[in-house]
């Protein structure tokens, strides 16, 4: 292989207590915490849209902040940001019951706390409420390398329409969604071992309804498939840390979506497509592996360290503590993590990289980045003392 030597002299062009690097539901969630407990606040996000794939994606499904059973355990930001999305109205599945002082015997055998969102009005509601909060965010500008000082990161390079530039920081919170800033330091991290399955989710009008077609879904763990598992629309899997194969990716999921748009209009001349990702739906790819790792068998464990509660999406009953350990590992002091990077098992991840996870870790990141810069050293009873002051329940 053929390589050039490159002698690069970068001007550090920002400074900040907290940088966050990744715009999507972890992202806003961690900046707003950080700004909102006084920290001076960047948010890199490598689109022009906050929101990350529950947006740019077309992922518009809030999960459920419910155990099913009609007990609310995702509180503070991650019900904050729910409320948010659907301010404007639903697109569907308006949480009736939890928004209007339902019973509870709707709460526990009707629809659970979750929502169907317009994409688009919630991306700029969230952008609204950041800069209400005094983050500064950056669009267009992805994370490129780091720049360590002993066992912190002491400036992080970007790469935007300016150029490639530095910015100093105190902490910093991953949540690009593929731990890139935990591979740039040199941190601990894992890779999805099963891969992810091609989705080409996109939405479309049919006499004059909006609708969307979700084509394609994520995957199932393999040790919970049964015969009766979505089969993938291709054999092929995808990593999803490779430039390549994410471009081959998105140029597959398109051939499926206006196929999906043609054999439609063969029997509804009205079936158009109005918005297709702008960036790959892909859900699984790097982790930090952190001093803790959550595993899904451990539903209804306690755990001292706790920074708030999640539930399983994909039935009703399991809650789960989520430890401060899984967001930050030994290798880095200032740097941790939140929503699809966190430290978990492969079975865990499918559970933990959904909207309302990613909003309950994003605020405990982003807090503990503003709280300190020494994650190992953190009194974790500060760190939960602020969260339930914020309103998040952590058992």
């Amino acid at each position: 292989m053929d390589y050039i030597i490159e002698n690069i002299k970068t001007s550090i062009k920002h400074e900040c207590d907290v940088l966050v690097a990744g715009g999507g539901i972890s992202g806003i969630s961690a900046a707003l915490a950080a700004a909102r407990a006084g920290a001076k606040v960047i948010l890199l996000e490598r689109e022009y849209i906050l929101g990350g794939l529950g947006t740019a994606g077309l992922i518009t499904i809030y999960l459920p902040l419910c155990d099913g059973n009609g007990k609310q355990v995702s509180f503070g930001i991650s019900e904050e940001l729910l409320r948010l999305s659907i301010k404007h109205g639903a697109e569907a599945d308006y949480p009736m019951a939890w928004l209007e002082n339902g019973t509870d015997e709707e709460k526990t055998y009707g629809q659970r706390f979750l929502a169907r969102y317009n994409p688009h009005m919630f991306a700029i509601l969230a952008e609204q409420l950041l800069k209400s909060e005094g983050v500064k965010i950056l669009y267009g500008t992805a994370a490129c390398a780091v720049d360590m000082l002993g066992s912190k990161i002491n400036s992080v390079i970007v790469e935007n329409k300016s150029g490639r530039i530095a910015i100093k920081v105190k902490s910093v919170v991953d949540t690009t969604g593929d731990a890139d800033i935990c591979k740039f330091a040199n941190a601990k991290t894992k890779l999805f071992e099963q891969k992810n399955i091609l989705a080409a989710w996109h939405y479309y009008i049919s006499n004059g309804e909006l609708k969307l077609r979700m084509l394609g879904a994520s995957d199932t763990p393999d040790e919970y498939k049964t015969e009766d598992t979505e089969k993938p629309l291709v054999s092929t899997r995808f990593e999803g840390i490779e430039g390549k194969e994410l471009s081959d990716m998105v140029q597959i999921s398109h051939d499926f979506i206006i196929n999906d748009v043609l054999n439609h209009r063969k029997t509804d001349e009205s079936h158009t497509p109005v918005t297709i990702p702008t960036i790959p739906q892909i859900r699984m790819t790097r982790r930090l592996v952190g001093l803790f790792t959550l595993d899904d068998k451990q539903s209804f464990t306690d755990f001292d360290d706790s920074i708030g509660m999640i539930s399983d999406w994909r039935k009703r009953g399991p809650v789960y503590q989520i430890p401060f350990r899984t967001l930050y590992g030994a290798d880095v002091d200032n740097l941790i993590t939140a929503g699809r990077s966190i430290s978990v098992t492969d079975s865990m991840w499918d559970i933990s990289r959904v909207i309302p996870a990613c909003a309950v870790t994003g605020e405990a990141a982003g807090a503990a980045a503003a709280l300190s810069n020494d994650f190992k050293s953190l009194d974790i009873s500060i760190l939960q003392k602020h969260l339930i002051k914020m309103g998040v329940k952590i058992k």
